[in-house]
């Protein structure tokens, strides 16, 4: 496995206890970075990931914000402040990974005003204000990379509102990348198909005829892994990424193709 230097740099990743942003935290740790869990609601989780990257020999340290409520950008960035110092040697932050995100919604026919209003608080309206408060925080140079989906540009109509989000991120991510560019700051959205994480788990762990339909749908035929998605983001991290930036990258292993 590639290991990309990230060695004195921080990263902040929002959603870092669970599923992909569990694996970005752990890749990052794992490439030098110092990184900053971000959590909602479950600490022991949280805990649990700092802790694994601290037995790999890395730094670690947990942050809460719960996202979707007004304030919650502040919140994050308030709990960063508190720490990074102690824990980094430094104020400040190189690499933003907006990860957390409600994974999934319900239909046309069903899904409400309130669950609408929730998703794009979550998956569009946090990372915005993230980023906007974090701007004056992130070194020259740094990183910004949206976890999105392959839902903004495969058709499933089923959970249409979650992939609105993710066209949303992905719109954001152009022109970020256009806003930040003479910072040398790249910008760039990750887009996953389906993975293997504990979002999925209940329909998919333990199913053979759903894991045989969901290999189905990648040309490299198999359900992704959350290690699929973190070794693209700490690419993207690194110095050999200068140059990409305002892009979508697909790790959907070949879905719809």
């Amino acid at each position: 496995m590639s290991v990309w230097e990230l060695g004195g740099k921080v990263a902040l990743v929002t959603g870092g206890s669970r599923g992909i942003g569990r694996g970005i935290a752990e890749r990052l740790g794992r490439d030098g970075a110092v990184v900053a869990v971000a959590f909602g609601r479950n600490r022991a989780a949280a805990d649990e990931v700092v802790g694994r990257i601290r037995k790999d020999g890395g730094r670690a340290f947990p942050i809460q914000a719960e996202l979707g409520k007004r304030g919650d950008a502040a919140a994050l960035w308030a709990s960063f402040d508190a720490e990074v110092e102690r824990h980094a040697g430094r104020e400040g932050v190189d690499i933003i990974v907006n990860n957390a995100a409600i994974g999934r919604s319900s239909g046309l026919d069903s899904l409400t005003e309130d669950e609408f209003d929730e998703l794009f608080a979550v998956n569009v309206r946090a990372p915005f204000f993230i980023v906007q408060q974090g701007v004056r925080r992130l070194r020259d140079g740094g990183r910004v990379i949206n976890i999105s989906s392959g839902t903004a540009y495969l058709a499933m109509p089923e959970i249409m509102a979650y992939g609105a989000t993710k066209g949303a991120l992905d719109t954001f991510t152009l022109n970020l990348a256009k806003e930040l560019g003479p910072r040398a700051i790249t910008v760039n959205s990750v887009a996953p198909g389906i993975v293997d994480t504990d979002n999925n788990a209940g329909w998919l762990r333990g199913n053979a005829e759903a894991e045989a339909y969901a290999s189905s749908l990648a040309a490299l035929g198999r359900v992704g892994q959350p290690e699929d998605i973190s070794g693209v983001v700490a690419f993207l991290a690194s110095d050999d990424a200068r140059w990409v930036t305002g892009r979508v990258v697909d790790v959907t292993g070949g879905a719809g193709l």
